[in-house]
């Protein structure tokens, strides 16, 4: 058995040489990242809850029918 740490690969070495990023300047880091969660609400499911689903139409079908039942509840008790 070999005791020697592994290597990490320098990643500038394992880009193509097709990829040419001396052409880019100026970006800036997270630019856009609070114009894009003003806009988004994302919820992220456990892999057992997501296997129950196939799609995001499932999801919010099915907490829209959790809501309905939840606000006739709540009505009924009021």
């Amino acid at each position: 058995m070999n005791d020697e740490p592994m290597k990490k690969d320098d990643p500038a070495e394992s880009l193509r040489p097709e990829y040419d990023f001396t052409s880019l300047s100026g970006g800036v880091r997270g630019k856009y990242a609070a114009q894009y969660r003003r806009g988004t609400n994302l919820a992220r499911l456990d892999p057992d809850v997501a296997e129950a689903f196939d799609s995001d139409r499932a999801v919010n079908d099915a907490l829209r029918a959790l809501l309905e039942v939840a606000l006739r509840q709540r009505r009924t008790t009021s």
